[in-house]
């Protein structure tokens, strides 16, 4: 089953169980997906495309919610948080610390890269194999600090 398609499926549980909540989060992940859909003229399938939409939206749940926290709103960063439970759901296992590092490792000895030059072709290699399972930004760092050694 795609993610669109568990997307839709989880639409109608939650319909079924009148979980409003869990409900406003699903569709707004249905929306987000039908947005892009729409601006690129095109039918998204590949599990591949929806996760860099899910992970996007983790992202901004994430800026919002550190926000909120800063802003002394409670009320709105747990409901924040909420939604940051939700997208959760379905979105593949995380990668442990030592899988990133091997597979940047991996990557590294893929491209040959031996200096910061080479940071674009190594971050092209991993981006579709990491997506929505590391923060990328983090493994950004790490290859840093593995090309500057």
């Amino acid at each position: 089953m795609s993610m669109k398609e568990q997307l839709t499926a989880e639409m109608k549980a939650c319909m079924k169980a009148k979980d409003k909540a869990r409900l406003g989060v699903v569709r707004s992940l249905l929306a987000a997906i039908k947005q892009v859909e729409i601006d690129n003229q095109t039918t998204l399938d590949d599990d591949a495309d929806i996760l860099a939409i899910l992970d996007k939206a983790m992202k901004q749940r994430k800026d919002s919610h550190q926000q909120f926290v800063d802003a002394e709103r409670p009320d709105l960063a747990e409901q924040e948080a909420y939604e940051m439970t939700v997208i959760q759901d379905f979105m593949p296992q995380p990668l442990s610390e030592a899988e990133v590092s091997a597979l940047i490792d991996d990557a590294m000895n893929a491209t040959g890269a031996a200096s910061m030059q080479d940071m674009g072709k190594v971050m092209g290699l991993l981006k579709p194999q990491m997506q929505g399972r590391a923060d990328m930004g983090e493994v950004s760092k790490l290859i840093k600090a593995k090309l500057s050694a």
